[in-house]
């Protein structure tokens, strides 16, 4: 079946009555048909006839009961969509308290074949915690990764009648659209830093995410309100080793910067020397101070000074 088939179904409102009213009606109904009862039986043994009154007493109060199964109240953000003889007969959105036609049964394929009143459909935001799953990101790294989804139904009958189980059904998608996401993108950002990544351009893949689901969605009446990365690691089986690389760039960039810092440092003192005019040095004793200052800055641990009593000539 083609997707625009399944566009042929659109929403449309049921044809409720006021519930009030109709109870009411119903127990007049029912209170009538206990009275020709009640009529029937007293004048039953002065006339045989009356015995057709009692069976007309007994149908109308058989009557006004299967009335009674046309109730259905409805509390806020919730709806009922109904069915007559295989049909779609309409969806009620309003809260309050109706009737419809007996008939009419209420359709939700999440809820399985449950009580009436058990069959609404909640159109609240709601939120599904996909489990987390093993995809390979741009580079074929083995990752985990897990979203959490903010989504609401905004299509009753597309969501009833487009797909077997629209939460199932979403489920299933978000499986999808974080596999065809994931491997967009590599796990972290390459050396020069301005390329988008899963780890760190979290706004950036919440929104494309969010809008490859609704893509797959939009045919099941749901709207992604919300799609975010709750769960994002290495796979185990590498691990170690994508630590240890973390670990080798994180000392290589600090490495950079202490020489960066020490190198000026080390200009610093000796343009102050010469401007001061503190002391002449020559060039081998500039690059012996240099080669000392840059042991000092760029050691690992603290150095331990020793002093000279003689001249440096």
């Amino acid at each position: 079946m083609e997707v625009k088939d399944f566009d042929k179904i659109t929403e449309r409102p049921a044809h409720e009555k006021s519930g009030w009213m109709m109870l009411a009606v119903v127990l007049a109904v029912i209170l009538g048909g206990i009275a020709l009862f009640a009529v029937g039986a007293v004048l039953l043994d002065e006339n045989a006839a009356f015995a057709a009154l009692m069976v007309l007493g007994v149908f109308v109060t058989v009557a006004g009961l299967f009335l009674c199964g046309g109730f259905k109240l409805l509390q806020p953000n919730e709806a009922f969509v109904l069915t007559l003889f295989g049909k779609y007969h309409g969806t009620i959105k309003r809260d309050g308290f109706f009737w419809v036609n007996p008939f009419c049964t209420a359709v939700n394929p999440a809820r399985g074949m449950t009580a009436g009143f058990a069959r609404k459909l909640s159109l609240k935001a709601m939120t599904l915690n996909n489990d987390k799953q093993k995809v390979n990101d741009e580079e074929g790294n083995p990752i985990e990764i897990s979203v959490v989804v903010i989504w609401r139904i905004t299509n009753t009958a597309k969501a009833v009648f487009n797909v077997e189980n629209y939460m199932a059904y979403l489920s299933t998608q978000c499986d999808a659209a974080i596999r065809q996401v994931a491997r967009q993108y590599p796990y972290d950002v390459s050396t020069n830093g301005d390329e988008t990544s899963l780890r760190g351009s979290a706004q950036e893949i919440a929104e494309v995410l969010r809008g490859e689901l609704q893509q797959r969605t939009d045919m099941a009446g749901i709207e992604i309100l919300e799609a975010r990365i709750s769960h994002l690691a290495y796979a185990p089986e590498i691990a170690a080793a994508m630590l240890q690389r973390q670990q080798a760039s994180a000392i290589i960039a600090a490495r950079q910067k202490i020489v960066e810092g020490a190198v000026s440092m080390v200009q610093m003192a000796l343009n102050k020397l010469s401007e001061e005019e503190i002391v002449e040095l020559d060039d081998e004793r500039k690059a012996q101070m240099v080669s000392n200052l840059l042991v000092v800055l760029c050691g690992n641990r603290d150095a331990q000074p020793v002093v000279g009593t003689g001249s440096i000539y």
